[in-house]
């Protein structure tokens, strides 16, 4: 039944060998669980809310994706979206209810759009170089989160930042779990993250930085989040819902593409059950925001579990069967969560593998380089994400214009360029 289903011998593949990569993909992304929560309850957000929400977004997403669109590629809430969720809150004292109403709203949009044509037009519209200059200033931006958690950068008033204090305990600990992570990536261990999460852990309990109330707990409560869709209207966070949902629509669709050609399952250049699988982390999005968590997204570390094997949607549903249980151990991940030595080293990690898109930008093509490099650059130094994508969408345009390139440029480029200018104008984003 199972092998009908999925498909197995058609995509020579075995029950065993999907269970073997559900796992390796679980081990790469499970992290996620930890650090979510971690990074949203600094603005506010009840821990164990946020938990339980990870994990109903993840398994929402890999279920729809592992079942309906028959894909080995795992969704959940994704990094860099969820620091960008804090920030907003953060900087512009709006309440995190709001900004949840901004992810609802950027799920349902998300939603229309997977069923459209529209997807596809963005995707094709926006320029490689904006893309990739989005996805590496993400990528600066998270790992900075990691740096200024951990406490190797401090604020500095002379000049904004500085080296901490490499003596202080946490920092000692960042330090070292940075460093046995990064062997654990050189020697290409699977689930490297996760485990350097875990002896980074051992290292803090050992040395009473981290202590346990009980290891398996009953699972907290998920509750309807009161979303205030009303102050995202009144408040005009238009240029917030955009920024999600581009930024969620360029992370997805490339990384359900990359994932799906690294498997032997595109054809002909086509990308089969393409409504489903986009419905996956739309669907997830918006149901993540009624339980409290960030924009879902498909996730890169799926491919590890392609290189143990998966080829179906079996390898999801093992995924999403492995999250489940992982509600048991809250009190576990609560208290991981409470020691951002433990968590930064997997942001800056995470910053780092964000950054591959620069190696494809033109650099020696002004027009296309210097889009890139402004979001690049705006993105970490103003704690901004939508700032950075708004940067991008204005310089690239006038810089083709006055090149004598104007007709290269999409005509929907020319409308978001204009609406972000009097975006920052008007109604600027602190």
């Amino acid at each position: 039944m199972i092998e009908k289903f999925f498909a197995l011998k058609e995509h020579n593949s075995s029950v065993k060998t999907e269970v073997v990569a559900g796992f390796t993909t679980f081990l790469t992304m499970v992290y996620i669980v930890v650090v979510n929560p971690a990074i949203l309850s600094s603005v506010g957000v009840p821990f164990e809310q946020v938990f339980m929400a990870t994990i109903i977004a993840a398994v929402t997403g890999t279920l729809i994706m592992g079942i309906f669109a028959r894909y080995p590629v795992a969704i959940a809430p994704g990094m860099g979206l969820n620091a960008y969720f804090a920030s907003v809150v953060a900087t512009q004292g709006l309440s995190y209810q709001t900004i949840f109403g901004t992810v609802f709203i950027a799920g349902l949009i998300f939603i229309l759009i997977s069923l459209s044509k529209f997807r596809e037009l963005l995707i094709t519209a926006i320029p490689s170089s904006v893309k990739y200059g989005i996805t590496s200033g993400i990528g600066l931006f998270i790992a900075f989160l990691g740096l200024k958690s951990s406490g190797i950068v401090v604020p500095n008033e002379a000049t904004m930042i500085t080296l901490g204090d490499l003596h202080q305990p946490g920092t000692v600990l960042s330090l070292a779990g940075l460093l046995i992570t990064l062997i654990l990536m050189a020697r290409r261990v699977n689930g490297a993250l996760f485990f350097g999460m875990l002896i980074t852990a051992v290292f803090g309990y050992m040395f009473n930085m981290l202590k346990f109330d009980k290891v398996i707990s009953a699972p907290p409560a998920p509750v309807f989040f009161d979303l205030d869709i009303a102050g995202v209207f009144s408040n005009g966070l238009y240029a917030v819902i955009f920024a999600f949902l581009l930024v969620t629509i360029f992370d997805t669709t490339g990384t359900m593409i990359g994932v799906s050609e690294q498997a032997g399952l595109m054809k002909d250049g086509k990308f089969p059950r393409a409504k489903m699988a986009f419905l996956g982390d739309a669907i997830a999005t918006a149901a993540g925001a009624m339980f409290g968590t960030s924009p879902s997204t498909a996730y890169i570390e799926s491919s590890a579990g392609v290189a143990a094997g998966g080829r179906t949607g079996l390898t999801s549903v093992i995924v999403a069967a492995l999250f489940t249980i992982a509600i048991f151990f809250s009190g576990v991940i609560s208290a991981i969560s409470s020691l951002p030595a433990i968590t930064a080293p997997v942001l800056i990690i995470v910053g780092c593998f964000m950054m591959e898109g620069l190696a494809r930008i033109d650099w020696k093509s002004f027009d296309e380089a210097f889009p890139a490099f402004a979001i690049i650059l705006t993105m970490p130094l103003t704690s901004s994400i939508s700032t950075g994508i708004a940067i991008g969408f204005i310089t690239y345009p006038l810089l083709k214009a006055v090149s004598g390139k104007a007709k290269t440029v999409h005509p929907i480029i020319y409308i978001f360029g204009f609406i972000f200018l009097i975006q920052m104008i008007f109604f600027p984003t602190h």
